[in-house]
């Protein structure tokens, strides 16, 4: 786990046995060196993980596949003389979601996927599977904050656009030039610090008695209309 650690190997976060001592502390300090998430648990929580093997009071969730930067991903657009289009997922937990999300971007010809990295999902084994190989095709960007991510993009030159209920009907909205779509996460939609931060906000009309998409199909939503408003 150290030298996994040392190496720079993506890891999300790491489940550390709350009465643990020795090795394990040590492997906490370079964690938090490394601003490696720690979450504390009992031994019973490690032994389901790790069912049958010897765990030493330490397990780690490594991502399927590293992680990309924010300046790699406006790279990608510049490098393919395209307008950059980014989707940031606000608090989105369910990997299957992620993985569709994934999916969706790299069908529109997004350049990128930016994930915050607290209480959200990562790029885990279920997220690659269920993207059916996108991950391996779309850079995904892991940042402490999303809000400051959407200012380094705003420098960049980007139009940052919400996608909430009380937003302009997204077939109306301009989503033509340098864009990024920001999704909200299951239930609670986009936080409101994030929000303030849009430069605006649209919304997909229902005619249902289900007042939303979920995340995955939103982001679909959005992400054609742009294709579709680019091609015009």
């Amino acid at each position: 786990m150290t030298e996994a650690i040392k190496s720079g190997r993506s890891i999300d976060k790491l489940m550390i046995q709350k009465d643990a001592e020795g090795s394990a502390l040590k492997i906490a300090s370079l964690a938090r060196e490394r601003k490696i998430q720690i979450h504390y648990v009992e031994k019973l929580v490690l032994d389901k993980l790790c069912p049958g093997r010897p765990h030493q009071g330490v397990a780690a969730y490594a991502a399927a596949k590293s992680y990309s930067d924010i300046a790699s991903i406006l790279k990608a657009a510049e490098d393919r003389c395209e307008e950059p289009l980014v989707v940031l997922l606000d608090g989105l937990e369910d990997p299957h979601n992620l993985g569709a999300v994934l999916r969706s971007a790299d069908g529109a010809g997004a350049h990128g996927v930016i994930i915050p990295a607290r209480r959200a999902v990562g790029l885990t084994e279920v997220v690659a599977k269920s993207s059916a190989g996108a991950v391996e095709y779309v850079p995904v960007a892991k940042v402490t904050n999303l809000s400051a991510a959407i200012e380094e993009l705003k420098a960049a030159g980007l139009w940052i656009c919400a996608v909430d209920m009380d937003g302009e009907n997204y077939t109306d909205a301009k989503l033509t030039g340098p864009l990024a779509l920001v999704i909200g996460g299951e239930g609670q939609g986009v936080s409101r610090l994030v929000k303030e931060k849009c430069d605006f906000t649209v919304s997909i009309p229902m005619k249902g008695r289900v007042n939303s998409l979920n995340a995955s199909n939103a982001a679909a939503v959005l992400l054609y209309e742009v294709v579709r408003q680019r091609g015009i």
